[in-house]
């Protein structure tokens, strides 16, 4: 197999008139969706390009799904556009890969037309083309796994977004894991709620279309309705949600299942940042016969790298593992001096195989500092990802997450991972939600917090049972809310920014 479309056409040939995609507002069966998608392959594929990007400006729908298989078709690779990201971001990213097409729906059609004069393809217009057999065979016989399927744009360290190229060999790689790692069949019910520019979202769909299986995609604006959630998963009999642990927070918080319990749920895996034990404690007790699982990686390794099924009980504070590597997909973890670490040693987490992108788009530079020459293997060309994720082995021989490179401190003299700090005050009863950040400019460790029942003395008090002197907060901050980037983590960069313009005020 070399391309990933061969199981979009397995599926439909399988379950034709099955329902493939579906959204608030329509459905979309696999009989339909490869014939649109044919008629934008055969689109687009007029253009004459090959392995070339094609932007799409289109909200999160099935036409953003069907547009991401269309271009597929065409001998292309697809970057998909957050319609509400700031202009200078998006002109920033069209900038980079000089897309020879913005695919949008009519209603955008002016907006995409702005950002690339000329080159905008209305959606509802290029699904009339008549599918070209001929010309998507030859398209076909031309493709190799190693052409790109996508990009995803992440945020770089200098404010400016990077690429990371996904070919069709990776994800075909890993979701042959994913779906063997997790017994998702046919059968298959996806709750999807990460955006389609996110790299959690490749599970739900190439693992739907693998397989044969459903995906509903739930709108953002539901997570603020718990009992809508709840209702809209029953009423579709979503089975298996991938979520970020920041929704399944707003669940357990809310005590949502004290009212309405998703009846059909089977799996529940996470990832994308700290998923908090106080809050899983609430998901499991509810939901004792369910799958958790902790799944770990960066988009530079497709999705995942490294993984978690809860086998045990953990107090509410203790850290989740994320477990260990995926099948086909080898870690390992080195000291500063390129050793492999001693079990409870910290260390930089590596990883090795058919997961991991081939690099940045245009950004030889930055793919050459963190795709960089098997440290272990002098003896032929063998890259690996170098994460800037730091880890340890611990007394189960499990890796835990020991947090970022980059997300490390040095405070009153003393080393400090933000991520314990954090943990110790998710274990606080009081507490619903929190993050923390380094504020450089005082020196200080501020915990930014949700919690109405506690007063910042009470908490601090807590806090000192949990943490050493050195690592307690300088600042407590109480939030009513607290602001979410588009991949619907905590925005911990707004939160600083705010905090330090409030504080110059």
């Amino acid at each position: 197999m070399k391309n990933i479309l061969e199981w979009l056409e397995r599926s439909e040939k399988n379950f034709s008139e099955k329902t493939a995609f579906s959204d608030d507002q329509q459905e979309v069966s696999y009989q339909k969706l490869l014939e649109r998608a044919k008629a934008l392959g055969s689109f687009l594929g007029k253009f004459g390009q090959k392995n070339h990007a094609v932007a799409l400006l289109i909200p999160r729908s099935v036409e953003t799904l069907t547009a991401m298989m269309g271009v597929a078709y065409s001998g292309n690779f697809y970057v998909v556009l957050d319609t509400e990201m700031p202009q200078k971001r998006m002109t920033a990213i069209l900038g980079k890969i000089s897309p020879f097409a913005i695919l949008t729906v009519d209603a955008l059609k002016e907006k995409a037309e702005e950002l690339l004069p000329g080159k905008a393809v209305v959606f509802e217009n290029a699904v009339q083309e008549p599918i070209n057999e001929k010309l998507l065979l030859q398209i076909r016989e031309n493709m190799v796994d190693a052409d790109p399927l996508y990009a995803l744009f992440t945020s770089g360290s200098t404010g400016m977004p990077k690429g990371v190229v996904v070919c069709h060999r990776n994800v075909i790689s890993y979701i042959n894991w994913y779906v063997s790692a997790f017994s998702i069949d046919d059968s298959v019910v996806f709750g999807s709620q990460t955006p389609f520019y996110f790299s959690m979202s490749v599970s739900d769909v190439y693992s739907t279309l693998c397989m044969g299986g459903t995906l509903h995609i739930i709108q953002k604006q539901t997570f603020s309705f718990p009992l809508q959630l709840l209702q809209q998963m029953n009423a579709k009999k979503v089975n298996t949600i991938y979520w970020v642990p920041s929704a399944l927070c707003l669940l357990a918080n809310w005590k949502a299942f004290d009212y309405e319990k998703p009846r059909f749920l089977k799996r529940v895996l996470f990832a994308g940042e700290t998923m908090p034990t106080r809050q899983l404690n609430y998901w499991m007790g509810y939901l004792p016969d369910c799958t958790f699982a902790n799944l770990f990686g960066p988009t530079e390794t497709t999705d995942i790298c490294t993984y978690y099924v809860v086998n045990r009980e953990f107090a509410d504070g203790e850290s989740l593992p994320i477990g260990h590597a995926c099948n086909n997909c080898d870690v390992f973890v080195l000291d500063e001096n390129n050793h492999l670490v001693e079990p409870g040693e910290k260390g930089e987490l590596f990883v090795r195989g058919s997961f991991v992108a081939p690099g940045y788009y245009a950004e030889f530079e930055k793919t050459a500092d963190a795709f960089v020459q098997n440290p272990l293997n002098p003896y032929y060309p063998e890259p690996v990802y170098k994460t800037g994720d730091l880890v340890l082995y611990n007394s189960y021989g499990e890796l835990e997450y020991a947090g970022r490179k980059d997300f490390q401190i040095k405070h009153m003299g003393y080393r400090i991972e933000l991520g314990e700090v954090e943990a110790a005050a998710s274990a606080v009863t009081e507490i619903s939600s929190c993050a923390v950040c380094y504020d450089m400019e005082s020196d200080q460790i501020i915990l930014f917090y949700q919690g109405k029942k506690i007063s910042d003395e009470d908490l601090m008090k807590q806090l000192k049972r949990r943490l050493p002197p050195y690592m307690l907060p300088g600042r407590l901050c109480r939030l009513k809310s607290f602001p979410y980037n588009q991949n619907g983590k905590i925005d911990r960069k707004k939160l600083l920014k705010d905090y330090q313009e409030q504080t110059k005020c």
